[in-house]
């Protein structure tokens, strides 16, 4: 009966131990003595040369750790003079681990945290994590990585840091999550992509040193500013005013306007519910400055439905135009920028591309970051139209909430309907693809 229970055919067990939480068997091989020396090679001049007791863990069993002693028999050469070990083909080669064992933490270690898994099985947290690294750099060098015609460079805000974020446009997908968005780093990267030349436009953020680097290694694609980043400065300037007119309402109506902030934010066309437009109307008759920005926020956002260039142009200067001088200071930081990156956000109506699919995955992330379990999830779409895992998760805390898991999950995917694609959710969802960044 003791031969069957670990199920693995390679060993004669000696002896069983069972306690509160764990079993411990002692086994020895059943396989026969080498054939030659593992270090030179001779054939057949070895002798035995004592044995070592040593602790592989494996698969749990009845809801019970699984530790396994091996009476490991040594041999040494009478040509060389070196020892080793006997054979354990059923044993990791690099870790006190069976190989069915690192298959499971392998799975396991994508759907809870390691240190949970390492709880479990009674290995080391660090085991866990560095079998699954193990796993995820296999996986990487299987993935068939090609350059995009359409590159996307953005940034999200991870463990207390701006990480680059590098996108296929295109396809919707997520490449690669850089350590720091600096001018270096980007540079140093687009410089290891293979044919470069093969990138047609680039969309980016208003972040300069992405200028910089794209114009130094990639200087004849077509810079594209994200209209998001454009038309979110818009929206500030209203936010500006809106808080500027705190100051002249009461308490109830300062509660109020923070209440229908979301009508102000909204354009006017998908304002659908009736009491809403009640809202919108009776802030913007009561503030006429508040209407007034409100008016060309809207303006401003018309433009990005110009069908050309030159309408656009025009519809801009149109706009300018019509900003009233104590306007000016809120809407400060769209002008600036507009005359900062003109060309790069007109060409936007030539070649009419966005990195919506990043801002998507950004509010996935912060959603983690705010209920305590955070993943960086990085997607990659190959020809075959199947995820790969390809890096592995960044940072996972001890305490684990259901509720929050509940709403982490029912949050995910709300996102998922948005942009299409299954997203790896701790806990919650299963195999795709998430980073590490130690730190």
């Amino acid at each position: 009966m003791l031969t069957n229970m670990i199920n693995l055919p390679n060993f004669n067990i000696l002896d069983m131990k069972e306690s509160e939480y764990d079993y411990r068997f002692l086994v020895e091989t059943t396989a026969l003595s080498p054939s030659h020396c593992s270090k030179c090679g001779t054939v057949a001049n070895l002798y035995k040369h004592g044995k070592k007791q040593q602790l592989f863990f494996d698969l749990s069993m009845h809801a019970k750790r699984v530790g396994i002693y091996v009476n490991r028999q040594r041999y040494k050469c009478r040509e060389c003079n070196e020892t080793f070990f006997e054979n354990l083909p059923d044993m990791d080669v690099n870790r006190s681990v069976t190989n069915r064992l690192i298959n499971w933490i392998k799975e396991a270690s994508l759907e809870k945290t390691f240190t949970s898994v390492a709880e479990e099985i009674g290995v080391d947290e660090k085991t866990v994590r560095n079998i699954f690294n193990d796993y995820v750099d296999e996986l990487e060098a299987q993935t068939d990585f090609r350059t995009p015609k359409w590159l996307g460079i953005d940034e999200v805000h991870l463990l207390k840091n701006y990480r680059c974020v590098i996108t296929d446009v295109e396809n919707k997908s997520v490449i690669d999550i850089l350590r720091k968005r600096n001018k270096d780093t980007v540079i140093s990267y687009l410089s290891k992509l293979q044919d470069i030349d093969k990138i047609e436009l680039v969309a980016m953020d208003m972040w300069n040193p992405y200028n910089s680097a794209v114009n130094t290694v990639i200087p004849h694609a077509k810079i594209v500013i994200d209209k998001f980043h454009v038309v979110k400065l818009a929206n500030e300037a209203l936010e500006k005013i809106r808080k500027a007119n705190r100051q002249n309402v009461s308490a109830k109506e300062r509660r109020q306007l923070m209440r229908d902030r979301y009508v102000l934010l909204t354009r006017s066309k998908d304002l659908i519910d009736f009491d809403d437009q009640i809202k919108l109307q009776i802030w913007t008759q009561n503030f006429p400055l508040l209407g007034q920005t409100y008016e060309l926020k809207e303006k401003f956002f018309d433009i990005y439905e110009a069908e050309s260039i030159n309408n656009a142009y025009k519809l801009y200067q149109n706009w300018l135009s019509n900003v009233p001088k104590e306007l000016m200071t809120y809407f400060e930081d769209l002008i600036k920028a507009m005359n900062n990156w003109e060309e790069e956000i007109f060409n936007y109506f030539d070649s009419p591309i966005t990195n919506a699919y990043t801002e998507s995955l950004n509010r996935l992330i912060k959603t983690m970051n705010h209920v305590g379990l955070l993943v960086v999830v990085t997607l990659l779409k190959p020809l075959e139209q199947r995820f790969c895992l390809l890096k592995a998760i960044v940072k996972l805390k001890r305490k684990r909430n259901s509720k929050k898991l509940k709403l982490l999950s029912e949050k995910c995917y709300q996102i998922n309907s948005q942009i299409g694609h299954k997203l790896v959710m701790n806990g919650c969802m299963k195999k795709f693809m998430v980073l590490i960044f130690p730190h």
